[in-house]
C-alpha cells in the first residue's frame, strides 16, 4: 500500500473498527474508549497515516469559520500602515467575539494571486483595496464566496462595498480650518494613478488621483470656495504616504513666498509626518501652522500635540464587513458612511499673515 494514498478506511480496516469510530479518534477522541483510541492511533502511525484531510472535511461541511482579508499592497501593509492596522484591530475584535479566524491573503505577487485566492480556506473575503485591484475582484468573484470591499469605487457599482463619504468629510475638514480664519492652505494627497509625486495643478489632480483622494480634494475645494479660496490658490502635492515624499512636499511649500498656515492631509500618517517635519524646522503646531488629518488612527490621539482629524467609524466598518461574510449581509448597494471631526491640539486660529 502506498502511504501517500492511505485513506481513513484503510486505517479502520487494519485496526478492526468501523470508519465512524476511526473518524472519531481523530475528530472527537473523547467519545472513543482509550484502548480503542490507542490501537487506532498506533495502527495509523505504523501505516504512516497522519489524519483526515482537514481541507476536504471543512469544505464538505460548507463553512470553515474564517474570513480572508486581501489587499493589493504587500503583507507588511497590514502591520506598518496605521489605518490598516487600526482597521484590522477592529476586524479582529469582531472575529474574536464570534470565534472566527482571519487569513491574510497576499495579492502583491500577481503570478501567485490566483493560487492564493483559490486556495484560501475561508468563508469569504474582505478586500481592503479595489481601485487598481481589478484582477483581485475578478478572482474573488470566481470563487463564488461572499466578499465586501472597504472602499467605494466609481468603476463598478456592482462591487459590494462599504466606504466613506469622502467629499463631505473633506469639506468639513477644510471648513473647520477656514472657520478658524485660515486662508493659506496646502493639500498633501495620496493614492495616485501612477508612482509620481510632487506638485500638481488642480486639473492634473482630478485626472491623476485615485477616486478616494480625488473625492477628498473635491471636498476641500468645495468648502474653501465658500470662503473665497479658489482651487488655484491651494497648492496640492502628491505624496507616496511616506516620510520622504511628505518631507519633499513640505520643503517646496515652505520655501515659497506666502507658505501655508494650514495643512490638509489626506491621511493621519501624512499629517503626523508633516508635524514631525514642521517641528524639526522650528514651526510650532498649531501656533504657526495648523494640521488636520483623515482616518482617526490611535496614533492621532497620542501625538503631541494631538492631531485633529476626520475619524472613520472603524468599529462599524468592521462589524458590517464581518457580517457581510458570516451572515450573508452583503449590502444591496454601495454604502457611504459619514466621518466625524475630532478636534485636538493641532489646529488653532490662523496667525497674523
Amino acid at each position: 500500500m502506498i502511504k501517500g494514498h492511505l485513506k481513513l478506511a484503510d486505517v479502520a480496516k487494519a485496526a478492526g473498527v468501523s470508519q465512524g469510530t476511526a473518524s472519531n479518534v481523530f475528530s472527537r477522541p473523547e467519545v472513543v474508549r482509550e484502548e480503542v483510541r490507542e490501537r487506532v492511533l498506533g495502527i495509523a502511525r505504523d501505516l504512516g497515516y497522519n489524519g483526515p484531510d482537514i481541507k476536504g472535511r471543512l469544505l464538505r461541511a460548507g463553512r470553515v469559520n474564517a474570513i480572508g482579508v486581501a489587499a493589493i499592497e504587500p503583507l507588511a501593509y497590514f502591520f506598518e500602515d496605521p489605518w490598516a492596522r487600526a482597521l484590522m484591530t477592529q476586524v479582529a475584535a469582531v472575529c474574536d467575539a464570534t470565534g472566527t479566524g482571519i487569513a491574510l491573503v497576499s495579492a502583491q505577487n500577481q503570478q501567485k494571486l490566483a493560487w492564493n485566492i483559490n486556495s484560501a480556506l475561508v468563508d469569504g473575503f474582505i478586500l481592503l483595496c479595489v481601485e487598481g485591484g481589478e484582477q483581485l475582484v475578478a478572482l474573488t468573484r470566481r470563487r463564488q464566496l461572499p466578499f465586501i470591499a472597504l472602499a467605494l469605487g466609481d468603476g463598478d457599482a456592482a462591487i459590494p462595498a462599504i466606504g466613506l463619504d469622502n467629499i463631505a468629510g473633506a469639506a468639513q475638514a477644510a471648513r473647520h480650518l477656514a472657520d478658524l480664519g485660515h486662508r493659506r492652505f496646502a493639500i498633501l494627497a495620496i493614492d495616485l494613478a501612477g508612482d509620481e509625486a510632487g506638485a500638481m495643478a488642480p486639473e492634473q489632480a482630478v485626472r491623476s488621483l485615485k477616486f478616494t483622494s480625488r473625492d477628498r480634494a473635491l471636498g476641500y475645494w468645495q468648502a474653501l470656495a465658500d470662503f473665497g479660496v479658489g482651487r488655484a490658490d491651494v497648492p496640492i502635492h502628491a505624496t507616496q504616504n511616506d516620510r520622504p515624499s511628505v518631507d519633499a512636499a513640505l520643503e517646496t511649500l515652505f520655501a515659497a513666498a506666502g507658505p501655508p498656515t494650514a495643512i490638509l492631509a489626506m491621511s493621519d500618517r501624512i499629517a503626523l509626518f508633516a508635524m514631525q517635519w514642521l517641528a524639526g524646522r522650528g514651526y510650532a503646531v498649531p501656533d504657526d501652522v495648523s494640521v488636520i488629518g483623515f482616518d482617526g488612527v490611535p496614533e492621532a490621539a497620542t501625538a503631541v500635540p494631538g492631531l485633529t482629524t476626520m475619524a472613520q467609524p472603524l468599529a462599524e466598518i468592521a462589524r458590517r464587513a464581518v457580517a457581510a461574510i458570516l451572515e450573508d449581509a452583503t449590502p444591496a448597494q454601495q454604502e457611504a458612511l459619514a466621518v466625524t471631526l475630532i478636534v485636538r491640539g493641532s489646529t488653532a486660529p490662523s496667525p497674523p499673515v
